[in-house]
């Protein structure tokens, strides 16, 4: 029982890093149809600023994690402003190509300026200790993670189904001429909206940390992962992307726990399976 339930604990909280790092990719390919490849390189911009703002510049952990987050949003912002809106109506292979390489410029930026070694994110007492679950001591940390992935799920999915922004994200993308005529700004939208997902590939950067250690190569090493979480989802699906990264992360921590010289065979025999049952989406028919 008490192996069970840790496979739970930890699988749910690597759950919660893929899903709010997958989550922004969720919406840029299911209701922007943008096909960006890149998103993994934010959230490893987002964990690399962290790290060096608490470590180089002696930053507070609480002051530097809002801080990297907000710069994760600007350099997407700027990045969708300057290059890639020209992408928007290009074909998938176009977008494919051009944001895969745009991933290997910032690792090779990264690794030139940071170095290969792996980047730790101090952290400050209050989530550097424990807490006692009685079954086990689980690292506070972990239970920032889960909060925090479930305050994402809650706001995004609020986002984009009540307010006035996610009508004019939804009409933006479907009816693009129609809303520009009823003065919708389509641009500041786009904009906005590939920010958004910037910002929390970022903060998932920052709270994976431990989880997914931060590399030059995050950017492409964890890429399929959150890949296969927005397929197994439905993209576009913030409930079906959050089912999705929980499960497999159970699945994955399961196999680590369980079957660890196997590596990560049951992950994607658990993806092909899902996607075989649910192609659409795990919550779509």
């Amino acid at each position: 029982m008490n192996t069970f339930l840790n496979i739970l604990i930890d699988g749910l909280a690597y759950g919660m890093v893929l899903f709010v790092i997958a989550v922004g990719l969720s919406v840029t390919l299911g209701l922007m149809r943008f096909v960006n490849l890149s998103h993994g390189a934010f959230a490893m911009v987002g964990g690399y600023c962290a790290a060096l703002l608490t470590r180089e510049a002696q930053w507070s952990f609480w002051l530097a994690v809002p801080v990297a987050v907000l710069a994760t949003a600007v350099l997407g912002a700027a990045l969708e402003a300057l290059v890639l809106r020209h992408l928007y109506r290009r074909k998938e292979l176009d977008q494919v190509l051009f944001t895969i390489g745009l991933s290997f410029v910032l690792i090779a930026t990264t690794n030139a300026l940071v170095g290969p070694q792996v980047q730790m994110i101090p952290l400050p007492p209050l989530l550097a200790g424990s807490v006692d679950l009685g079954f086990r001591t689980l690292p506070a940390q972990r239970l920032l993670v889960i909060a925090a992935g479930l305050a994402v799920a809650g706001l995004a999915a609020w986002t984009v189904t009540r307010t006035r922004f996610g009508i004019w994200l939804r009409a933006a993308v479907d009816h693009s001429g129609t809303a520009s005529a009823l003065g919708i700004p389509i641009r500041t939208v786009q904009c906005a909206s590939f920010a958004a997902g910037a910002a929390l590939a970022g903060l998932g950067g920052i709270l994976g940390a431990e989880l997914m250690p931060l590399e030059p190569f995050y950017a492409l090493k964890y890429l399929v992962l959150v890949l296969v979480v927005v397929a197994v989802g439905g993209m576009g699906s913030i409930a079906g992307s959050l089912a999705a990264a929980v499960l497999l992360g159970v699945i994955e921590t399961a196999s680590k726990y369980l079957a660890s010289d196997w590596g990560s065979l049951f992950f994607f025999v658990a993806m092909a399976v899902l996607l075989g049952w649910r192609p659409n989406g795990l919550l779509k028919q």
